[in-house]
């Protein structure tokens, strides 16, 4: 009996230890977790499609579905999946283009024919777009899918694994992005080459190259064997013909793919070289780890601030040193005349070099050593030249240390749902869609999404078909026993007043069209010209109503006093036109993503997690203002 209230107190011990773990280790998801119990059956209905994370995965699951988030990007995929599919497969098998423009660049090192044959194929395209489309599905029930065919594609396409240790979802989006744009560099260069020989053949078919001449003899020889194309091979460099395949606009203009450039400036002579450009496909910004808050603004100026370097050596500024050494060498007076004829026709080089482009020194001159050149405080400018349709923002929180190993950079940045950018002639305003956070330390952590709960315009269908929709209960205005052999009067489409606004919405639901006047005779004196507000009469029968007496109820009213209906119907039309447009409420609910954990969310929490947010994604508003 003594060891009864041991055993009690062990198993009692047990279970609290086993209460703590569960409250410990599940705690902190406890109510991401708990959906079903929590939810109603309404709102078990709505929900995306999660991703498994079956080994470490959370980097990619995340970008996915950030991604999977866009219309701008799904609507770039479609529309490109579209354009081969209707190309057809044979079209980028051919590499004669990719090949000719090797050549003509000069690259070094030559790219295998595997990597130019993927490249133009295009498979990260299309995997994306299948992956994508099955994120967006909207289940009625809990729905989870693996990413590891997505995934299969990518280590296929780079003959390389994919490894699962201390992976960044900033650097597989940068993976990811730059092959997207790789792939439709690609398709429009085989697209331009196609484009190229489809008009040299109708030019020869015309007359225009003379289709017997020698060159086109020759080019048809040296036309490759293994090309798939019917079309001729010759070229033509006829101004016209380039110029028209360069004005062809481009079916799908790649997103995420913006432009970067950089203008310097000397301080001293104030010349300012060509601006370099270069691409981007994501916008990285450090934030900063001296305070302990910070906005999205303040990392762009980081980006975009005027900056100065000294002790840089200006083109110009080289030119003119050069151009005062040779005139001290003119002044002395222990040179032969060769000597002074060689310094003189250099000076003239060099002067018209200065006139021209400081940026190409003169052929032949021989110019004084860098290390003699003056040293020149500039200042560079960096800009956005080309706005994309989907801004991608990393925000880089890595602090690098010599003497420790890195951290986290744990800053609150504070991101609005609406970035405008730009000056005040080029302005672009962006609506937030996605949001990649990271929670942890430099080396581990979680990577979780949310998305804005975005449906596509095209989807919708803001007309009807007729004035009470395509399936209306309602009956036809009149009766009609028999076919008529008069046409029926055509109405117009019924607009809502949140698409049409007040202007229209007076014109009332019946507006016919214009018709014949025959059709239009015939039917006045069968219809009448009835309106919206009259209301349907009952059929005529043998004995009119009002010739029956009702003993008991009082008269029926005067047709004066049923003359005033019409009238207040049509006040109470006039007050209706003006009252405010009902303006839809913004989309203010969102996915918050972990995994194949899903649940919804506000904008307050989205822009709530300021320290851990990492990846943005913005799309461009065409219309600011709606």
């Amino acid at each position: 009996m003594p060891e009864k209230p041991l055993t009690v107190a062990t198993y009692a011990a047990g279970a609290s230890l086993a209460a703590i773990t569960l409250v410990y280790v599940f705690g902190p998801t406890y109510f991401l977790d708990d959906d079903a119990a929590n939810s109603s059956k309404s709102s078990r209905k709505k929900g995306v499609v999660g991703l498994v994370n079956p080994a470490n995965d959370c980097f990619l699951n995340s970008v996915l579905q950030a991604l999977a988030g866009l219309p701008e990007l799904r609507l770039y995929l479609i529309k490109e999946t579209h354009t081969r599919k209707l190309d057809g497969a044979e079209l980028y098998r051919d590499l004669g283009a990719a090949l000719e423009e090797q050549k003509k660049e000069g690259v070094g090192k030559q790219e295998p024919e595997w990597k130019l044959l993927g490249l133009q194929q295009g498979r990260i395209t299309a995997s994306l777009k299948q992956i994508l489309d099955a994120l967006n599905e909207r289940p009625i029930y809990k729905k989870t899918i693996s990413a590891q065919q997505f995934v299969r594609a990518v280590e296929e396409t780079f003959r390389t694994r994919i490894n699962r240790t201390q992976q960044d979802a900033q650097e597989f989006l940068q993976v990811v992005a730059e092959r997207l744009a790789d792939e439709h560099t690609a398709a429009l260069r085989v697209r331009r080459q196609a484009k190229r020989t489809q008009l040299n053949a109708e030019a020869a078919k015309a007359g225009l190259s003379g289709s017997s001449t020698p060159e086109v003899l020759a080019s048809e020889e040296v036309r490759p064997k293994d090309s798939k194309l019917d079309l001729p091979q010759h070229e033509i460099t006829s101004p016209e013909v380039l110029s028209s395949i360069e004005q062809q606009p481009d079916a799908a203009l790649f997103p995420l793919e913006g432009k970067l450039e950089s203008q310097v400036e000397c301080s001293h002579c104030r010349f300012k070289p060509k601006p370099s450009v270069s691409s981007f496909v994501s916008l990285t910004l450090h934030v900063p780890h001296l305070s302990n808050s910070t906005t999205l603004n303040a990392c762009f100026d980081g980006l975009l601030k005027v900056e100065r370097i000294d002790d840089f050596i200006c083109e110009k500024c080289r030119l003119e040193h050069a151009v005062t050494s040779n005139e001290r060498q003119l002044a002395k007076s222990n040179i032969t005349q060769e000597q002074r004829a060689a310094l003189e026709a250099d000076c003239a080089k060099l002067r018209a070099a200065l006139e021209e482009d400081p940026e190409r020194p003169p052929e032949g001159v021989t110019l004084p050593d860098t290390s003699l050149a003056p040293k020149r405080q500039i200042t560079r400018h960096t800009r956005i030249s080309s706005f994309p349709r989907v801004l991608a923002v990393h925000l880089s929180r890595s602090v690098w240390d010599p003497h420790s190993s890195s951290s986290k950079n744990m800053a609150k940045v504070s991101f609005p749902e609406t970035l405008p950018l730009g000056g005040l002639l080029d302005r672009k305003t962006y609506q937030l869609r996605s949001v990649v956070t990271h929670k942890g330390g430099h080396n581990s952590g979680h990577y979780e999404t949310f998305r804005r709960q975005f449906l596509n315009p095209p989807i919708s269908t803001p007309t009807t078909m007729g004035t009470e929709g395509l399936y209306s209960g309602r009956g036809t205005p009149i009766s009609s026993p028999g076919v008529s052999a008069a046409p029926s009067p055509r109405l117009k489409p019924k607009f809502s007043r949140d698409v049409l606004g007040d202007s229209q919405s007076s014109n009332g639901g019946l507006s016919p069209l214009s018709e014949d006047p025959s059709s239009s005779s015939s039917a006045s004196t069968r219809s009448g010209q009835m309106s919206l507000p009259e209301k349907r009469k009952p059929a005529p029968t043998s004995v009119p109503l009002d010739a029956i007496p009702t003993p008991g109820l009082p008269p029926l009213p005067a047709e004066r006093e049923s003359s005033d209906e019409p009238r207040r119907q049509s006040s109470v039309a006039r007050a209706m036109n003006h009252l405010p447009i009902r303006k839809r409420k913004p989309h203010d609910r969102w996915w918050r993503i972990s995994d194949d954990k899903v649940k919804e969310c506000k904008t307050s929490d989205v822009l709530g997690s300021q320290r851990e947010v990492y990846l943005l994604f913005y799309e461009i508003l065409d219309d600011p203002s709606a």
